[in-house]
């Protein structure tokens, strides 16, 4: 069995994942068909390590504290059917 890491470096993985992404589109074939597909996996792939680090931002930290804070007040206020 492979031994794991205790220490995992999320920015980096996810970064080398994107790369990955964008190096196994190109060597797909663009055509009519695939072109949009590989397009939409690129962006998806590489928007994982967008959104870690748009989380790392200590704006997002707030918006996140915020919306978690509004979400737990809407919860407080609905009332309990069923």
């Amino acid at each position: 069995m492979k031994q794991i890491k205790n220490s995992y470096d999320l920015e980096e993985r996810t970064a080398k994942f994107g790369e990955n992404i964008i190096l196994f589109c190109r060597t797909l074939k663009p055509d009519v068909v695939s072109r949009p597909i590989i397009g939409q996996v690129v962006r998806s792939g590489t928007s994982i390590g967008a959104n870690y680090m748009g989380r790392l931002t200590p704006l997002a930290q707030k918006e996140i504290s915020r919306i978690r804070s509004t979400f737990v007040k809407r919860k407080l206020k609905r009332p309990n059917i069923g």
